[in-house]
């Protein structure tokens, strides 16, 4: 009995795994290159102000911006619970704040998952003439965003940000952990329901 109970432990552990290396692995990538717009999946505001993940997503498409890789900065997310302000807005005016022209940044303010920041921000972008993207997350959620990036049929790719500071190395196992399920959701339960 303790053998088949190692083996159903083994056959559930060991994919977890590979698959939170393959994420990790994935996460050290960044394809950071000329672009028209970056597009920022949404995170938590905290009383109008940016979480710490979402702010250091918003500076790093703000570097991306200041460096010239992308004219334009696409912000997606809507309101949580308890939130007065979409994540969007929150983030536009983060950057207005810290020296972006407004002009050059575009919301959407209705999507709740990562699925739907991309369509909508794809919507966006088509209606403003923007082809090729920048997708700003942080590392870990990368290798799930540019799937669905992919899936919706964007010339997109991976600029993740290097400055996100975990509290400790469980947190960071945690969040590797959770991606990893998420992936894991995404490929079993929802990939069918993109529609390109």
């Amino acid at each position: 009995m303790k053998r088949i109970i190692l083996i159903v432990g083994l056959v559930f552990t060991i994919p977890v795994i590979l698959q939170a290396w393959e994420i990790s692995r994935f996460a050290q990538l960044d394809e950071s290159r000329p672009a028209d717009a970056a597009i920022v999946l949404g995170a938590g505001v905290w009383r109008g102000r940016p979480s710490p993940v979402f702010r250091e997503r918003i500076n790093h498409a703000i570097l991306l911006y200041e460096q010239g890789l992308v004219d334009y900065l696409v912000f997606t997310g809507g309101i949580g619970n308890r939130d007065t302000e979409s994540e969007a807005a929150v983030a536009r005016d983060y950057a207005i704040d810290n020296g972006v022209p407004a002009e050059a940044i575009l919301i959407e303010e209705s999507s709740t998952s990562t699925i739907e920041n991309l369509q909508n921000a794809q919507t966006v972008a088509t209606e403003n003439n923007l082809n090729t993207f920048l997708l700003v997350s942080t590392p870990f959620h990368m290798k799930r965003a540019i799937l669905i990036s992919q899936d919706l049929g964007m010339e997109a790719y991976t600029s993740p940000t290097r400055t996100i500071q975990w509290i400790s190395p469980l947190t960071k196992g945690r969040a590797l952990l959770q991606e990893t399920i998420s992936y894991w959701r995404f490929l079993f339960f929802t990939r069918n329901d993109i529609q390109t």
